[in-house]
């Protein structure tokens, strides 16, 4: 492996979100480079909306991979940086639009504290709400009963009850967080390269929860820092959220895919992280809830 040669590696996974992608990298381009350079890597999973054919009539300077089937979140995050020559690699969702100083800052931040393992910004939706899934605790039994039972609602701002969002920090200061999500994930390279990257058992959804949990597992922080925000459209290439509904409608099909694999990534986790962690009767209950809550995502989008 060669020494790193550029401060920066931007990793971005597309699929059919041709128009987003284009407004995202014209973002990119506008913003302020760090001083050692940077690249910019997309990963197309075969899309058939012209994505790779605007990259290259747009933006000749990108690194291209285009894959010749859909591979997935993970796997094509593990192509990118592969190739990738940056000392600290950002993986950003193509639904995203970066503000000026959105890589320049999170990075110094990064140089300056080797404990963190991985560190993250502001993520806002179009209608200025901010991105609760870049935000969260791990979704142990207790976290996740709290969620989706609504206690997390009953008890508003506390931290027994709100684990899962824990909406009671304060959300204008740097702080440590379990989880963030992969839209805008920037880390060393070196330890992104020592945790083997990103586990390609997951094809969508999930793959994120997982790599904090090892990133805290190797004894490093994780850092929600909002002194910038991008923009986030949300779940374009996937169609199940509300937030990018009126620009990016996949087809059915994607969508029925799509709400399968969300619903196999949380049995993946928590079959790798907890079920050693719990008795067997509470992962049981645990397993059966994944998989009903499973059935009516699925039905949802079949009834679409």
């Amino acid at each position: 492996m060669t020494e790193p040669s550029l401060d920066l590696s931007i990793v971005i996974v597309n699929y059919n979100t041709c128009q987003l992608l284009d407004d995202c990298l014209q973002s990119l381009a506008a913003a302020e480079k760090p001083p050692n350079g940077m690249e910019i890597i997309v990963v197309d999973n075969a899309s058939t909306d012209g994505s790779q054919e605007m990259v290259r009539r747009q933006f000749p300077e990108v690194i291209l991979l285009d894959n010749e089937e859909n591979v997935g979140f993970s796997a094509a995050n593990n192509r990118g940086t592969a190739v990738a020559h940056g000392r600290v690699v950002l993986f950003l969702n193509s639904d995203t639009r970066v503000e000026r100083e959105a890589l320049v800052r999170p990075l110094a931040y990064l140089d300056a504290h080797p404990e963190v393992g991985a560190i993250t910004v502001k993520l806002i939706y179009p209608n200025g709400q901010r991105d609760p899934d870049n935000h969260r605790g791990f979704p142990t039994p207790w976290n996740a009963l709290c969620h989706f039972s609504g206690l997390n609602r009953l008890f508003p701002g506390r931290p027994r009850f709100d684990g899962y969002f824990q909406t009671y920090q304060n959300f204008d200061e740097t702080h440590p967080i379990d989880v963030i999500a992969g839209s805008f994930m920037m880390m060393p390279m070196a330890l992104c390269r020592e945790l083997g990257g990103w586990d390609e058992t997951y094809f969508f959804y999930g793959e994120d929860i997982d790599f904090c949990y090892r990133i805290r597992q190797a004894g490093y922080q994780i850092i929600y820092y909002p002194h910038v925000t991008v923009l986030h459209y949300k779940g374009a290439s996937s169609g199940l959220r509300k937030e990018s509904a009126d620009i990016a409608r996949p087809p059915k099909e994607t969508r029925v895919k799509v709400a399968k694999e969300s619903v196999r990534a949380m049995q993946i986790f928590y079959s790798k992280f907890y079920s050693d962690q719990y008795p067997k009767p509470v992962t049981a209950v645990i397993l059966a809830g994944i998989q009903v809550r499973g059935w009516l995502r699925v039905l949802k989008h079949q009834l679409k």
